[in-house]
């Protein structure tokens, strides 16, 4: 077979494209020249941030807010203007940025900072007190013969903490010259830090509001600009891209992934426009592959749980935490977890968006009880479990 990259007819299909500019802006990941509706996020950052221009070691900072609410995106964006005005004061600053989902340890946390620092350090085979001595030998020389200051954004840091402990918080916290910017989508996260910790840590907090239906219009207008060829946007694409993903709690991230679907669906089919319809079916897309990709990740007996609770829906049945145990235990057989258990997976899947709870009073005597629903596609659920 000939190689079909080769082939001329794709790139005949390019050229004929009536859709697309360039796909990259709405992608999450871009960062724009300018981050509309963020402004006041990013001035606070840089006031925590400006002290380093004088030589100073910066305040750590964290920032919250829910997915798709510009965290990142922000923190980025400070980075590249620090960096900028850094070289301008011929000063020696470092913004490292590392995802925690990525790196999960202190180890590979500090190992990944030395290498990109220029400092050799393999991914396994070191004891910790060596990680940490070669990621501070950093700081005492360096080849630039400056002083060298390191800020190290820790995006989705809930995760690092949750499997690793705060033992990079408190080595980072406790080296000279450096800062830390956290990320997370949880406002508790901090419940995972020590009191020693939470001490040195010493953060000033940043929260992200939700974005408004209007704000949401304001970022994919100025992506679409960027993104997609002139007119072939119908009026009414971005409205309601926007009020769809107002209801996502503001995210950005859904909205810009709903315009990107509806784009590709209208250039796979050849329309000349992109329409309100493309839009309802990229939604359907999107949900469809999100599910799909939650469900088939989960642990075995959170699966069995949704299977529980999908059992139960179709029966048409309120579904409290005992009959879900009864069903749950009916399918696990001999495999079962204990009844609290069951508690930690119903949280879990209720962060993941995929069920709801809501406690109920029985009445005076009778105590209060926990009712579950399913708040996805009970079809989608059943072929992503039934195809496992």
């Amino acid at each position: 077979m000939s190689n079909i990259f080769e082939d001329k007819t794709l790139f005949a299909n390019r050229r004929k494209n009536h859709i697309f500019k360039d796909k990259k802006p709405l992608d999450h990941r871009f960062l724009p020249e300018k981050l509309v509706h963020r402004d006041d996020q990013i001035r606070q950052i840089a006031k925590y941030w400006v002290d380093v221009l004088e030589n100073v070691t910066p305040s750590n900072v964290t920032l919250y807010g829910k997915t798709g609410t510009g965290k990142t995106a922000a923190s980025k964006f400070a980075r590249e203007q620090l960096i900028e005005a850094a070289n301008n004061e011929n000063l020696f600053v470092k913004i490292e940025y590392i995802r925690c989902t990525d790196f999960t340890t202190e180890y590979q946390v500090l190992a990944q900072l030395c290498n990109r620092l220029g400092r050799d350090v393999p991914n396994r085979g070191w004891t910790k007190a060596e990680v940490v001595k070669a990621f501070r030998d950093l700081f005492r020389t360096n080849a630039y013969g400056k002083k060298l200051h390191l800020i190290v954004i820790l995006d989705e840091i809930d995760i690092l903490l949750d499997k690793d402990g705060d033992g990079i918080l408190y080595t980072l916290t406790r080296t000279d010259n450096v800062a830390v910017l956290s990320i997370s989508n949880y406002l508790d996260f901090k419940t995972l830090i020590s009191p020693r910790v939470t001490s040195s840590l010493n953060d000033k907090e940043i929260v992200f509001p939700p974005y408004g239906a209007n704000q949401l219009s304001d970022i994919l207008s100025e992506r679409a600009i960027l993104s997609f060829k002139d007119d072939v946007l119908e009026p009414d694409v971005i409205p309601l891209c926007s009020a769809m993903a107002a209801k996502e709690e503001g995210d950005a991230r859904y909205a810009l992934d709903l315009l990107k679907n509806a784009g590709e669906l209208a250039f796979d089919e050849d329309c000349k426009s992109v329409s309100s319809e493309h839009v309802t079916r990229a939604k359907d897309r999107i949900e469809h592959n999100k599910i799909t990709e939650i469900i088939t990740t989960l642990p075995l007996q959170q699966q069995r749980v949704l299977e529980a609770i999908l059992f139960l829906t179709k029966k048409g049945e309120e579904i409290t935490s005992g009959k879900l145990y009864e069903e749950y235990t009916d399918i696990s057989k001999k495999d079962a977890v204990t009844y609290r258990r069951i508690f930690d997976f119903i949280n879990e899947l209720e962060l993941l968006g995929i069920i709801s709870t809501n406690t109920i009073s029985r009445g005076r005597g009778k105590g209060r009880t926990n009712i579950i629903k399913l708040q996805c596609d009970e079809q989608l659920l059943e072929t992503a479990l039934y195809t496992i």
